[in-house]
């Protein structure tokens, strides 16, 4: 097993488990506090359930956050800004790290929508697309397209070696594409998208992503200088 293969098992490791950390929290949260705070079992469990819905859209605006992130650090990469901050080194693995972990995000906020009484999706009106979703279907579509790209992406970058390095950079510029879905279906389909709070995260994410983009234009456009342009040439006779 070669260095990188090492350090992406490392990363993945590292994920998995951070996430199977947060669903323990959860999963205690669930058990415990309601023997402390009765509210909260019936809030659960009543007739007006809401907590599945919150955790759904808290999960969303987490994992968008890490898209947006984790697209930041890739656009970093590619116009090696990142060799100034964070370093290259660091900053692929927190490009991967990030990315990996919202993806686990993002199947939480549909999986827990299994528990909204008020929704009654089941599992595959959740993940395909044009299935029946009974929320806001013109939007969620988005979304659902946007989760499979993110998957095939991330296959994608463990697959690098066998598909080679000019058929992942292809398939990578999928990622503008998964952003703009994501950012279309947390617009459509987010209660919370009239928030000034929210309006301020889409704003801010697009622009410095469109701003990081026509940066690595002009940069992949402009001819770099030539190593010597600054050396004052000397003259042959010179010291002579």
């Amino acid at each position: 097993m070669n260095q990188e293969s090492e350090s992406d098992n490392n990363i993945l490791g590292q994920v998995i488990w951070l996430f199977l950390g947060v669903l323990g929290g959860i999963g205690a949260a669930y058990y415990f506090l309601p023997q402390v705070m009765p509210s909260i079992s019936a809030s659960l469990s009543g007739v007006d359930v809401k907590a599945y819905w919150y955790l759904s859209r808290g999960s969303a605006i987490i994992a968008y956050v890490l898209l947006w992130l984790s697209m930041l650090m890739g656009l970093l990469l590619s116009s090696k800004l990142s060799k100034t901050w964070p370093g290259t080194a660091k900053a692929n693995d927190i490009h991967k790290f990030i990315s990996l972990l919202g993806l686990f995000f993002v199947i939480f906020h549909a999986l827990i929508l299994m528990g909204d009484v008020y929704l009654a999706a089941n599992f595959w009106q959740l993940f395909i697309p044009l299935s029946g979703f009974p929320y806001r279907p013109e939007w969620v579509l988005w979304g659902q397209v946007g989760l499979f790209l993110w998957i095939g992406l991330i296959l994608s970058s463990y697959a690098r070696k066998r598909i080679g390095r000019k058929a992942w950079r292809v398939l990578h510029f999928g990622s503008f594409l998964m952003f703009i879905f994501a950012l279309i279906h947390g617009i459509g389909s987010g209660t919370d998208t009239a928030l000034p709070a929210m309006q301020i995260l889409y704003w801010i994410s697009a622009g410095s992503i469109v701003f990081l983009i026509l940066f690595r234009i002009i940069t992949a456009i402009l001819p770099e200088p030539a190593a010597n342009s600054t050396q004052q040439k000397i003259p042959l006779n010179e010291g002579v």
